[in-house]
């Protein structure tokens, strides 16, 4: 009896079968950036799961432990047409459900924001998405919620804006609108650490992290789904090396890439999938080029490469698993001139970067690939005067570029084969006073 009292409970502890080899468990995650209709993914090329809303998802049928698992996207969105990827979508179930598969969905840029430091605003665009013209939106230039704002971020559903204030240490955020692009600001402004001066938002839109360069830490915050406003994660603020100025993650938003301009290094950090909190992941910092200012890291989470104005030069690093950096062969490559900031084209293909070959120029840097070397792609264009910030639109034709010195952006069309930039009709177009950063929703 007593042998039997036992089966009966392990069948029950175990599940049917009542042995721990046919335990499952459910595949799912987050879905960002959706707008059109009819995205359909699939799990091991089979079981199929249509998704009609940003937010957490599940497949309905479970795997077993041990078994692997691979979710690829079957069919695309339209109304409008988007291109969604997806992100730590394979692996073998371990003993838990898995949650951290992310699918983002892109499509052309529809409104531009840039902060514009000594007008204390921030300028709002809407992007002609055939010719890239810039039309001011209604309203324009809205009052920043603090100081001296000169960094934006927009959350991967395209709703709210956040904005770095760098004389009140705030991080304030501003509702978009869809239909207009005009900016409301929401709530108050979070308290941040001292002297911020670069904002991140996570590929899942969970978590914000501010660079404090005067504090040399960063602030971490969870972000309300719903509205969009602030709370302070455990833990933070995270102390990191000297004078942090940049952030960026991998494409999966499972490690922060945070440079340190006077450390000369980039730390990474782990990001914990539940809370946010930030871990070094081993061997961090990776030293890099003196004073590094920028950082990008391709679509495939494969090179990271890190602008350093001081050596006049980019270096390329391949990125592990883990997210450990190791430096590749032949870097740093010069520039000629001083690189402030870059950016990676939506096809892997080019680094753009600002400011280089001459000063006020921008040049495209064609990415060699499987050895992360850079070379140069037909030749440097002029830009306005002292180029600050530069973004691709998310489809890949424009390259967007924030002119501290002459209060105006720059707007070239990129030739994707040869990586030739052309000034587009209009440009430059008037900004604020000494735009200092530039963003794409």
């Amino acid at each position: 009896m007593k042998t039997a009292a036992w089966f009966a409970v392990a069948v029950a502890t175990l599940g049917i079968g009542g042995c721990p080899f046919d335990q499952k468990y459910t595949v799912g995650g987050i879905l960002t950036g959706l707008s059109g209709s009819g995205l359909v993914i699939e799990d091991n090329s089979g079981n199929s799961l249509g998704v009609p809303a940003n937010g957490s998802f599940a497949f309905s049928s479970s795997v077993k432990k041990g078994d692997p698992y691979a979710v690829t996207v079957k069919t695309q969105p339209s109304n409008p047409s988007q291109t969604c990827t997806v992100h730590n979508g394979s692996g073998t179930i371990a003993k838990a459900n898995v949650t951290s598969v992310l699918v983002s969905c892109t499509q052309a840029g529809r409104y531009a924001f840039v902060a514009n430091q000594l007008s204390n605003s921030i300028s709002a665009f809407s992007i002609n998405p055939t010719t890239g013209f810039l039309t001011p939106v209604s309203g324009s230039p809205f009052a920043a919620s603090g100081t001296t704002p000169v960094s934006l971020a927009i959350d991967p559903n395209g709703r709210y804006l956040y904005v770095v204030n760098n004389a009140s240490d705030t991080l304030s955020v501003f509702s978009i609108n869809a239909s207009t692009g005009a900016l409301s600001a929401t709530g108050l402004p979070a308290a941040t650490g001292s002297g911020p001066v670069a904002v991140f938002i996570d590929p899942s839109g969970s978590y914000a992290y501010v660079a404090n360069l005067a504090a040399n830490t960063v602030s971490a915050f969870a972000i309300n789904s719903a509205t969009g406003l602030l709370s302070q994660i455990s833990g933070s603020p995270f102390s990191v090396g000297q004078a942090p100025n940049a952030l960026q993650s991998d494409s999966g938003g499972n490690e922060l890439y945070v440079v340190q301009s006077a450390a000369s290094s980039v730390a990474v950090f782990a990001i914990d999938p539940a809370s946010g909190v930030l871990t070094p992941v081993t061997g961090s910092p990776f030293a890099t080029s003196a004073q590094a200012a920028s950082i990008a890291i391709d679509p495939s989470d494969t090179f990271a490469f890190v602008a350093s104005p001081t050596a006049n030069a980019i270096a390329a690093y391949s990125i592990n698993s883990a997210g450990a950096l190791t430096s590749v062969s032949g870097s740093p490559f010069s520039t000629g001139s001083s690189p402030s900031s870059i950016t990676i084209v939506t096809s892997g293909a080019f680094v753009i970067a600002a400011n280089v070959t001459q000063v006020n120029e921008i040049a495209a840097y064609k990415i060699t690939p499987g050895s992360g070397a850079l070379s140069l792609s037909g030749s440097a264009v002029a830009g306005g005067t002292l180029p600050v910030s530069v973004v691709v639109d998310p489809t890949g034709p424009f390259v967007y570029v924030a002119n501290q010195g002459s209060n105006n952006i720059s707007v070239f069309s990129l030739d994707s084969p040869s990586g030739t930039l052309t000034a587009v009709n209009g440009s430059p177009f008037a900004a604020g006073n000494q735009p200092h950063s530039i963003t794409i929703d």
